[in-house]
């Protein structure tokens, strides 16, 4: 969460080099050829260049809308003469015998090994699958030779369960208040507070079933609030092969997204090298991700907010190099320029290192660079975007040590923060952002959380020792 902690280790790794900026296609095995889309490219223009319609190419490389690609997408081309299945408005597709198979929702190695009498160790030697439990969404598999796709049986009606009545969610729309929350102990002091939102992170590994989060939703929903769901993945495994990782990950969000929740942020900080892979940290890269995730949560439920993973507020990148760290400002303009706008409903962002009122934007005694403000943040997130998108605030906080020991080195710059500056201060942020006409949403770093060691999350939380809370009363004296 903070620079602070994490900036520790000798810069070691390279840039990056982009890869994917070739305008030239590349072959690919078996007579296919492999397009990557440019800036200003649609598939229109693709299929015309390689002389095949729009519906054979989104039909071979499963894509679900055809007016949703992005730049650095490989496109696949199939080879001259090889036969292409166009989907027929109301039909479901049906495998073809032999050939390949593209995986969708909900298969397994073993399923389609069954649907095609053969087995799934074939399947996972045929296509050098060391893992067989990991296949992932649009993924194309090679199938045996004279395999022929088996008689399925036919569903049977199902009667409809009724609804049942369940504490409603207001709309998104206008600002709304939030709290990340490690318990979820305290609902009422968070509605006395005004908050109809409440935000959990996830964090995910290959494999994990998104089925593991729907306790926290049905958690949300039933004490009549909105959930947030941050999800960010594994950096090590993002790292070894960002491409079939990604797929996997959107293919896990899909699923998250299945289970109902009012929004979720793709991934965590992703300028640093403590969520993202050291020597990979690039806006570009980033926004990849960020387009695989929108489509796979749209396709499986519309009715979720995307939110893009905010950045770490931080001016660190002259200190440690770009290889570990980009400042946010020049992240969030590469993020930008990469088209993210049409990937996500809303601009993720944190501020968690105030230590005046967001009133001010100047006399810090630190600095006056932008990240010490709130205006600092808010408009430089929105400009980057050219107002194109809302804001989300899904950490804002002030830490005090007061009820602790004194705050550890790298957050020595709390140390004279009272419970009644934070108090204070939250109240007029929520003001300040509920009058600004550009922040959506404000998720309060945090609620309830009690660790205070070397990253006090306790000294940010409004249930201060005791189980008083300043913030919430005076957060109660300004929401409506």
């Amino acid at each position: 969460m903070h620079l602070k902690k994490i900036l520790v280790v000798l810069i070691v790794a390279a840039l990056l080099v982009p890869v994917l900026a070739h305008a030239q296609p590349a072959r690919a095995q078996q007579g296919d050829t492999v397009h990557v889309v440019q800036a200003g490219e649609n598939l229109f223009r693709i299929a015309l260049r390689y002389g095949r319609t729009v519906a054979q190419l989104a039909a071979y490389n499963n894509i679900p809308n055809p007016s949703l690609i992005y730049v650095g997408q490989q496109i696949r081309i199939p080879a001259a003469g090889t036969p292409v299945q166009t989907p027929v408005p109301g039909v479901t597709p049906q495998p073809q015998p032999g050939g390949t198979y593209t995986v969708v929702a909900g298969d397994t190695l073993s399923t389609i090994a069954r649907r095609y009498g053969t087995t799934y160790q074939i399947l996972a030697s045929l296509n050098g699958i060391i893992n067989p439990n990991l296949i992932y969404v649009g993924q194309v598999l090679r199938l045996p030779d004279g395999t022929t796709p088996q008689p399925q049986p036919q569903p049977q009606p199902q009667p409809q369960p009724q609804p049942q009545p369940q504490p409603q969610p207001q709309p998104v729309g206008s600002f709304e208040l939030g709290g990340h929350v490690d318990s979820f102990a305290y609902p009422d002091l968070m509605r006395q507070a005004g908050m109809s939102w409440v935000k959990r992170q996830v964090r995910y590994n290959l494999g994990d079933d998104p089925g593991m989060v729907a306790g926290a939703i049905n958690q949300a929903h039933s004490q009549g609030f909105r959930i947030l769901l941050g999800v960010v993945g594994d950096p090590a495994q993002l790292g070894a092969n960002s491409e079939a990782y990604m797929d996997q990950f959107a293919g896990f969000l899909a699923g998250v997204a299945s289970q109902g929740p009012d929004a979720i942020e793709v991934w965590n900080e992703p300028n640093l090298d403590r969520e993202w892979p050291r020597g990979q940290i690039d806006p570009n890269l980033y926004t990849r991700m960020l387009a695989k995730a929108y489509a796979a949560i749209k396709g499986a439920n519309p009715s979720v907010m995307v939110v893009s993973g905010a950045p770490a507020p931080t001016g660190a990148e002259g200190a440690f190099g770009t290889d570990r760290v980009w400042n946010d400002d020049r992240y969030v303009r590469g993020m930008a320029a990469a088209g993210a706008a049409q990937y996500m409903d809303c601009i993720g962002l944190h501020y968690n290192e105030g230590i005046v009122s967001p009133d001010q934007t100047t006399g810090d005694p630190r600095d006056n660079y932008y990240t010490r403000y709130f205006w600092g943040m808010v408009n430089t997130y929105w400009n980057a975007f050219g107002g194109t998108r809302p804001l989300c605030f899904t950490e804002l906080g002030y830490v005090t040590p007061e009820g602790y020991s004194p705050l550890p080195a790298g957050f020595a710059w709390g140390q004279n923060t009272t419970v009644a500056q934070q108090a204070q201060w939250l109240a007029r942020a929520a003001q300040l952002s509920a009058g600004s006409g550009r922040v959506r949403l404000m998720i309060i770093w945090n609620v309830d959380y009690t660790a205070y060691g070397d990253d006090p999350a306790a000294g940010y939380a409004i249930i201060r020792p005791g189980g008083g809370c300043p913030a919430c009363s005076a957060l109660d004296a300004v929401m409506p």
